[in-house]
């Protein structure tokens, strides 16, 4: 795979049991691009561990006062220099062509899995989670993967070096090879503080990010409240503890660097000593100190990929046990589904709460918990809890969890209290996959969206056209009213079988409120639609009305007849504690539960 083939036309199915099993997954499927950048690393490395043997040789030859061997050393010292040049350009290609194509391929399955899970990822790990992961952690991921050939061609280097010396001088060559290892391997017991260490900074810089995120999400709400102070001192907080977390883990590494420079000194002092007492008593010649000098001079630079390894793996084990974390999430049962065909019609029931929305037909939901209405959309569109043994949600009889993923957000479509608007034109927002029955122009009509039309066309220079007017990022241009209203008018353009949607009016004034409701049981006639409500407007124009409490169905009727005869219902509709009665409906049940 080549930087100019991205995207992958399919990342394959990653091992997210843990973060090294994440990595050598991403290890393994890149196994051609691993082999040519070992390859071209043992070119570089053994061109520059050449050279000492050339100039060596070269000494020697002046000192015999040889011609010929001088010109040989010449042509062999050329030849390293061009193998060093050609196998570190060649190496560099290939690293970051490793590196690039490693994150790219996270970064796909990242795509991929919030695609699956949707607004249901967000329910399970926290946005700023998602956010580093998808940013910093796959670009620590990738050095990682694209370090490990380095590495391993620099370690084959020192051993073949080693090998070499002890054959060209045994004397000085036993010295080099008992202390190369002994350099490479002074680091280890460093290593595990090193890497609580910068697993602690990675921690608090995730927090930090988290804390950024949510922060920059709820700036409307801050600034309502006057809590920019508060969120902006826990922040400043939250930084300097990243801060103090980062210069203790840079003391550390600090610390291994100077020790990689250190020991190699003393090894070269050890061998310059060594030598010199050799050749004055002529066991060696000047040419091969030089040689075994200047190799331990040159084997400083392959080491110092002992000291990368270990920083590459510290700074990227966190990152890859949050992107498998992310990677692991599921489905109750299958993404790809059991059962293949066209999305099933008909009713749509929930065993769990029993929760019944005839098809062709307006239902609204009562809920009192926020919390529980929104869980409750995710189940009706297929994404229900990872509660072990929890039944799936039926559309005409067949379990929307053993339907293929398409084919189960073509039958149900949910949105949320809290939909999202993409930068772009308005008509870029409603390019979205539709029946083709339901015109845009009849979707924002029913939305009530022409002063939300107006808005934009004033806002933007030069459109004629409503569509072609541009929506800032998140449409924050916009107030909620407004960006509720776009929303909705997004989801009657798609059409879909079943429609649910969760407080879809809830930042909209009541005469607009009124109309919406109008609009929509106009434009839905004939299809199944689901409204998590609270608001009488909305409810006295439904079908059915149904009351959740507790997680079960306990009423069923039309809004006029349960607000007269159900005071729970009464209590989340009115707003209306009504303590007595809802005392007394509670002792009834405690004692028809006795009996």
């Amino acid at each position: 795979m080549q930087i100019q083939d991205l995207p992958y036309p399919d990342p394959g199915v990653p091992d997210a049991r843990s973060g090294p099993r994440f990595l050598w997954w991403l290890f393994r499927n890149q196994l051609g691009g691993q082999v040519r950048s070992l390859a071209w690393g043992l070119v570089h490395f053994l061109s520059v561990s050449a050279l000492p043997f050339c100039v060596g040789y070269a000494v020697q030859a002046v000192v015999d006062r040889s011609g010929t061997r001088l010109a040989l050393a010449g042509g062999l010292l050329a030849l390293a220099c061009a193998g060093n040049a050609i196998g570190d350009t060649f190496l560099h290609r290939a690293a970051i062509t490793n590196w690039i194509t490693a994150a790219a391929r996270v970064q796909q399955l990242l795509a991929r899995k919030a695609a699956t899970l949707g607004s249901a990822l967000t329910r399970r790990v926290a946005a700023g989670e998602v956010v580093a992961v998808s940013t910093g952690d796959v670009e620590k991921i990738g050095w990682f993967v694209e370090a490990v050939s380095r590495f391993t061609a620099a370690a084959l280097t020192i051993v073949f070096v080693c090998v070499g010396l002890v054959v060209y001088q045994p004397s000085l060559g036993v010295v080099v090879a008992v202390g190369l290892p002994v350099l490479a391997l002074a680091v280890l017991p460093l290593l595990p503080r090193a890497t609580r260490r910068a697993d602690f900074q990675r921690e608090k810089a995730g927090r930090a990010t988290e804390l950024a995120s949510d922060t920059v999400a709820g700036l409307r709400v801050l600034r309502g409240i006057g809590g920019e102070e508060l969120f902006l001192d826990r922040y400043r907080s939250a930084s300097q503890e990243v801060r103090h977390a980062a210069v203790r883990s840079a003391r550390m590494w600090s610390l291994i660097s100077a020790i990689q420079v250190l020991l190699p000194g003393l090894l070269l002092i050890a061998v310059v000593w060594h030598g010199v007492g050799l050749a004055r008593e002529g066991r060696i010649s000047v040419g091969e100190l030089v040689t075994v000098y200047s190799s331990v001079m040159v084997m400083t630079y392959p080491l110092r990929h002992f000291e990368e390894i270990a920083m590459a793996y510290s700074f990227s084990r966190p990152s890859a046990r949050r992107a498998a974390r992310v990677l692991s999430l599921r489905r109750a049962t299958s993404e790809d589904g059991s059962q293949a065909g066209t999305a099933p019609t008909g009713d749509l029931y929930d065993p769990a709460t029993g929760l019944l929305a005839p098809a062709g037909r307006l239902t609204a939901v009562v809920c009192g918990d926020p919390d529980a209405a929104g869980r409750l959309a995710e189940r009706l569109g297929g994404h229900p809890s990872s509660t072990e043994g929890e039944p799936s949600v039926l559309l005409g009889g067949v379990p929307l969890d053993e339907l293929p993923l398409s084919a189960a957000r073509t039958a149900v479509l949910v949105q949320d209290k809290d939909p999202v608007l993409l930068s772009g034109t308005l008509r870029e927002l409603l390019d979205v996959p539709a029946s083709g029955d339901v015109d845009a122009r009849e979707a924002l009509t029913a939305a009530q969206c022409e002063d939300v039309l107006a808005a934009l066309v004033q806002g933007s220079l030069g459109a004629e056209d409503p569509l072609d007017a541009r929506i800032t990022e998140r449409g924050r241009s916009l107030s909620g009213g407004q960006r509720q209203r776009l929303a909705l008018a997004r989801s009657l353009f798609t059409d879909p079988e079943v429609l649910v949607l969760d407080e879809p009016t809830s930042a909209v004034d009541s005469h607009t409120e009124a109309r919406i409701a109008t609009g929509v049981r106009e434009l839905r006639a004939g299809r199944t639609t689901v409204v998590f409500t609270s608001s009488p407007l909305l409810l006295d124009r439904a079908d059915r009305v149904v009351l959740v409490h507790e997680g079960e169905v306990v009423a069923v009727g039309v809004h006029r007849e349960l607000v007269h005869k159900e005071p729970r219902y009464r209590a989340v509709v009115t707003r209306e504690t009504e303590p007595e009665e809802l005392q007394e409906l509670q002792e009834l049940e405690e004692i028809e539960e006795t009996a």
